[in-house]
């Protein structure tokens, strides 16, 4: 009876939920933003609260973004959202462009606050593995699509990509727009595929996790202790962060982040738009640009560590709950369901399990095969934050979480950047 929804007391939420609802079925929500957060918020935060709690799916699927996104399709699909619903998920994705506002705190928050000595480190060590990872995952991705009859580019573009973003919202998603901004194509139809792809390479990440962890406990010489990642211990990346208890954030810290974040949107579009457009031939876009400054402005150490723990906050809160919103948001305005059905065959299933295996490769510059596998490897290929706990709690590795975030964060950031260009050729 005492439980919590979305930091709220139950009754509180239920009570405001009823209202909303009630409004809705007597058309009386505002088309405005303050609408949309109301009948958004509402629907995401039952999906995803209900998402999290489910046993296999919060496990094995996708946990609550997911069935958000799922769960507000398949209503939408048959017909069941009243048009005030419809209309304000239009006005959020659309009108309002909330997702540009979305993206950008994901990705500002999540470069800026990482640790900088860790940030540094990763990119001597760890990012060549990320990109093995990566190279190994188009190598046999383009394979399985020759035996399924996929053109190269198609398996790169709608299988490799998606799956190796990092997540939904901080990778599929913005793969998305990078998409619609590159090309010019509407978002809607691309990101259809690539959210069912990615959740199948979610449920085959921690498959591999579990089989890793049996190839570790038969040949132990090529298997770490589930702490650490290189065979020299000594090398192993330090969490400088870790057990240090940070100042609270306050309202400064947080108007200030806020400030910042559109600060380097515009920093990026400016350069996208007027200052460098375009790299020997290459258009870049705004995201890509945005991705540059804030991972070289935290190397050079040029924020705070209040407006650091501003941003951290930030894309915390985009990342853990207001991803249920941008889901159920993203599924009615924008998504074609039947699309996202289409993608359940066996020849796709082959197809994603051959991209996971490739990611499984990165293993050069002398860590161990199994920790590198599942770090570089399997925290690529899942559903972002929640698939990293997944992965690691499926690999009884969860020591390693310094460097599956890594892979997230600044793996998907870079998959962001690769898919801008190849988009460009499209």
């Amino acid at each position: 009876m005492s439980a919590k929804i979305f930091g709220m007391d139950w009754k509180m939420f239920a009570f405001f939920a009823v209202v909303i609802v009630a409004s809705v079925l007597l058309d009386l929500v505002p088309n405005q933003m303050i609408g949309a957060i109301a009948v958004l918020f509402t629907l995401g935060i039952v999906l995803g609260v209900v998402g999290d709690w489910l046993p296999i799916w919060k496990d094995y699927i996708g946990g609550g973004a997911l069935l958000a996104f799922v769960g507000a399709g398949l209503l939408n699909y048959f017909g069941l959202l009243p048009k005030c619903v419809t209309v304000n998920a239009d006005g959020w994705i659309n009108g309002y462009s909330f997702l540009n506002v979305f993206i950008s705190f994901l990705i500002v928050g999540s470069l800026v606050g990482m640790d900088r000595k860790m940030l540094i480190k990763s990119g001597s060590l760890f990012i060549p593995v990320i990109l093995a990872g990566i190279v190994g995952s188009v190598i046999l991705g383009i394979l399985g699509g020759l035996l399924i009859g996929k053109s190269p580019l198609e398996m790169v573009t709608a299988y490799v990509l998606p799956i190796m973003g990092g997540g939904a919202g901080a990778g599929a998603v913005p793969m998305a727009q990078v998409y619609s901004d590159v090309t010019g194509e509407d978002p809607a139809s691309y990101l259809s595929f690539a959210l069912a792809i990615l959740a199948l390479g979610n449920i085959v990440s921690i498959l591999m996790a579990v089989v890793l962890d049996v190839v570790g406990k038969k040949f132990p010489k090529i298997a770490g202790d589930g702490t650490v990642l290189v065979r020299n211990k000594a090398k192993n990346l330090a969490i400088d962060d870790e057990g240090k208890e940070e100042a609270p954030v306050t309202m400064d810290d947080i108007g200030a982040a806020i400030f910042v974040t559109a600060g380097f949107f515009i920093l990026g579009t400016l350069t996208a738009k007027k200052l460098l457009p375009s790299i020997m031939g290459v258009s870049i876009p705004n995201f890509a640009y945005l991705i540059i400054f804030a991972a070289m402005a935290n190397i050079l150490g040029l924020i705070p560590e209040n407006v650091r723990r501003g941003l951290v906050k930030c894309q915390q809160f985009c990342a853990g709950k207001l991803v249920w919103v941008q889901m159920v948001g993203m599924e009615v305005a924008a998504i074609d369901f039947n699309a996202m059905l289409s993608v359940l065959s066996l020849g796709n299933l082959f197809a994603v399990i051959l991209i996971v295996v490739g990611g499984v490769f990165g293993w050069i510059v002398g860590f161990f095969p199994v920790e590198s596998g599942i770090t570089a490897g399997l925290c690529m290929s899942n559903m972002g934050g929640a698939g990293d706990l997944a992965v690691l709690g499926a690999a009884h590795r969860m020591g390693l979480m310094g460097y599956a975030q890594i892979s997230s964060r600044i793996g998907g950031a870079i998959i962001l950047l690769i898919g801008s260009v190849i988009f460009s050729f499209l």
